[in-house]
């Protein structure tokens, strides 16, 4: 058997092209379905735990996906915007707790993520330098954030327009950075964590001015009266937030009626749970409860079922390629056909050029498994990597 592998080995040695050829293709028709299941299993996995620590999510009725997706991975689609008295109305029950999130502006491709304190404490973010938010205009950032964008305490982010056309829409402001996390290995290491004060600063919907009633500049002043004065819009507003002008930040109106994009909720109990989510079924109801393990559940049956049809096209591949290397196998036996003569020729038996077959068809097979594994093991190192940057973010 030795001789026949070792003849084999010079034959395909010397054949290089159709060698590497039958080789890839082996390995790549034996890598796609086990990639594909370590990869869907790993993004189950991902999605899933992220969903399974976040109980309700209360926001606009609509795409119950959509409001998923962004309020736990910060995707680009944006749901319909909610006010904050829908957070009142969730800690008015006194059956859960409620988290508002206001996920809709970035700073260099990062998601800018407003909340409330309670945010990290749900979500057990620890702050592995620096410390938590404190004034409005500070920002904590995640740990992939610091890395890709070289960030340290201290360092500087400036919010990006909406368009480059939005000139009196999303206000730009300059963030200081204050904290950074530690890694969650979540979408987590991908935010810019603010106050949501600062979010609607942002948008333009509170601001900071010089003192209005101790300008004498006229083109500034609209109008004065004993009791009010109304600025121009010449009036310069502050686009970063300091220790010296924080105190002329304010806003105008009641914050009930600024907009979040949802509520996460935290129910009580199992009880509260359910009670809280029959308060939302009527169907005069602006605002849907969701619970996001079902939404999810659902996005990865319909993944599923895409993979079952990329397993039957991989199958049919599978068995062309099979077919091709008969075909490959029963040409080269034509071609060898001198060979072949040369062989019987020297007192070798019909068993000869079986196995002289089979052990190239052998050593074909076992490299190609061998890179198929290696290929498999490297993916193991790098799927949740991978998964967060192809499915997730």
């Amino acid at each position: 058997m030795k001789d026949s592998l070792y003849i084999a080995w010079k034959y395909i040695s010397h054949n290089k092209v159709k060698t590497i050829t039958l080789v890839a293709c082996i390995t790549i028709i034996l890598f796609l379905p086990v990639s594909l299941e370590q990869l869907l299993d790993e993004s189950e996995q991902q999605l899933m735990s992220r969903a399974e620590v976040t109980p309700l999510i209360v926001g606009a009725k609509g795409s119950a996906l959509d409001l998923v997706m962004n309020t736990l991975y910060f995707d680009d689609e944006l749901p319909e915007f909610i006010y904050m008295d829908a957070a009142k109305q969730v800690d008015e029950s006194n059956l859960a707790l409620s988290v508002p999130v206001y996920i809709r502006f970035k700073a260099r491709d990062f998601p800018i993520i407003g909340a409330t304190l309670d945010y990290f404490k749900m979500r057990t973010l620890m702050i592995a330098e620096g410390r938590s938010l404190a004034l409005l205009g500070e920002c904590v950032v995640g740990a992939k954030v610091a890395q890709e964008l070289e960030l340290t305490l201290g360092s500087s982010l400036i919010s990006s327009p909406e368009s480059l056309f939005d000139i009196a829409g999303v206000y730009p402001l300059k963030m200081k950075v204050v904290g950074i996390l530690k890694p969650t290995h979540t979408s987590d290491d991908l935010g810019i964590f603010v106050d949501l004060k600062t979010t609607w600063i942002i948008q333009g919907l509170g601001h900071g001015h010089q003192d209005v009633t101790l300008l004498n500049d006229s083109t500034l002043i609209y109008k004065r009266t004993e009791k009010n004065v109304t600025a121009t819009p010449k009036l310069f507003h502050y686009n970063e937030i300091t220790p010296d002008n924080i105190e002329s930040f304010h806003f105008h109106g009641d914050l009930a009626s600024y907009p979040i994009t949802a509520v996460i909720v935290f129910p009580n109990d199992d009880k509260s749970e359910t009670i809280l989510r029959g308060r939302y079924l009527s169907q005069e109801e602006k605002l849907q409860i969701i619970k996001p393990t079902e939404v999810i559940d659902g996005l990865l049956q319909n993944i599923f079922r895409i993979k079952n049809v990329l397993d039957a096209v991989i199958a049919v591949v599978g068995f062309a390629t099979f077919l091709a290397m008969i075909l490959v196998f029963a040409l080269s036996l034509r071609l060898r056909q001198r060979e072949i003569q040369t062989i019987f020729k020297l007192g070798c038996r019909k068993g000869t050029i079986v196995r002289l077959l089979s052990a190239e068809i052998g050593i074909i097979l076992f490299t190609s498994v061998g890179l198929c594994t290696m290929l498999v093991f490297i993916l193991a190192q790098i799927d949740q990597e991978l998964v967060r940057v192809l499915f997730i973010k």
